[in-house]
């Protein structure tokens, strides 16, 4: 399940990881949001210790979401070795995010 990051653990849980994270930035009132929690938990269950996938609320985060330069919710973004590498927003089709996680990890 995907764990749950805020401003102060960011850094060492995203930022400073090994590997590919993937980082979704949600509200809880988001439909798509909600859409696409289940698609992300099928990502982190088939790659296992390939991909890390965190969490962040952007109604209590604000400011790591405007550090981040998150406009919209769900905005998700990949990371590896704590750099961006690619970023899509909206509801996005598990077949996509498959296809970049392929490319990345």
């Amino acid at each position: 399940m995907a764990e749950r990051v805020n401003q102060e653990t960011f850094q060492k849980e995203v930022l400073e990881a090994d590997g590919l994270v993937l980082a979704d930035f949600y509200s809880d009132s988001c439909v798509p949001c909600k859409r696409l929690a289940p698609v992300l938990a099928e990502l982190e269950e088939t790659y296992g210790d390939a991909l890390k996938v965190v969490k962040v609320n952007i109604n209590f985060d604000l400011p790591l979401a405007e550090k981040c330069e998150v406009t919209a919710a769900p905005t998700l973004i990949f990371f590896k070795n704590g750099a961006e590498q690619d970023r899509r927003r909206g509801l996005v089709k598990k077949a996509e995010l498959t296809e970049i996680v392929e490319n990345l990890k």
